[in-house]
């Protein structure tokens, strides 16, 4: 019989934490909007304390900034900011999309293609889902850096990405942005399957440096 101890329910701050993380990704709070903390808090029936706590892990993540004696800001990613975010990420993804043509096992070569097929069929002419390729493209990425299987660089890859996604909309909303990522993905997926580490390491690199060019 299992006598361990039951698991602890998620604490609230946490789940608060997560309700605002959506909706800053969804934009219902922008880049450089005001926390209203007594509306957020009567929104979602609770004091004030786990929302202050909630905020405190959005603002360890980058995602809100707090002002002295104002409160917090959704934050507003700089030009400076957007190019740092990217270069490390360009670095660590590079490096592991590289582990992954050379290592992973059929299944997980198999498994990547699959998210690309997903990723093809978002993208379709005339038939284009930009929050559904958006989130597929993010499931590849983050199986690229689950084969790749470094828990550290993941962990510092998903406080980037959380930073990213402030400027998602602008990528991809470019004109012709989609087709352009579309394409990097095919290429990137080549190589993998190839088990070419370099070539993956260069594809994956010239994808985030278009990234960046489509957002700024």
């Amino acid at each position: 019989m299992d006598t361990a101890a039951p698991l602890a329910p998620r604490p609230l701050y946490e789940e608060v934490a997560e309700r605002l993380r959506q909706r800053i990704y969804s934009r219902e709070l922008a880049p450089g909007d005001w926390v209203d903390e007594l509306k957020i808090a009567e929104q979602l029936g609770i004091s004030r304390t786990p929302l202050r706590e909630a905020l405190k892990v959005l603002a360890a993540e980058g995602l809100v900034t707090m002002k002295l004696r104002r409160g917090a800001y959704v934050t507003e990613v700089s030009e400076r900011d957007l190019a740092d975010v990217y270069h490390l990420l360009a670095l660590l993804e590079s490096d592991a999309v590289a582990v992954v043509a050379e290592r992973a096992s059929p299944d997980q070569v198999a498994a990547l293609q699959a998210l690309h097929t997903e990723l093809e069929a978002a993208a379709r002419p005339g038939q284009v889902n930009r929050e559904r390729f958006f989130a597929i493209n993010e499931r590849f990425h983050m199986q690229v850096l689950a084969i790749a299987d470094n828990r550290w660089r993941d962990q510092v890859v998903a406080d980037l990405r959380k930073v990213m996604k402030l400027h998602r909309h602008n990528s991809l909303l470019k004109q012709g942005r989609i087709d352009e990522s579309l394409a990097e993905h095919r290429a990137v997926m080549a190589a993998i399957a190839a088990r070419d580490p370099q070539a993956a390491r260069a594809q994956m690199q010239a994808h985030f440096d278009n990234g960046l060019e489509a957002a700024a």
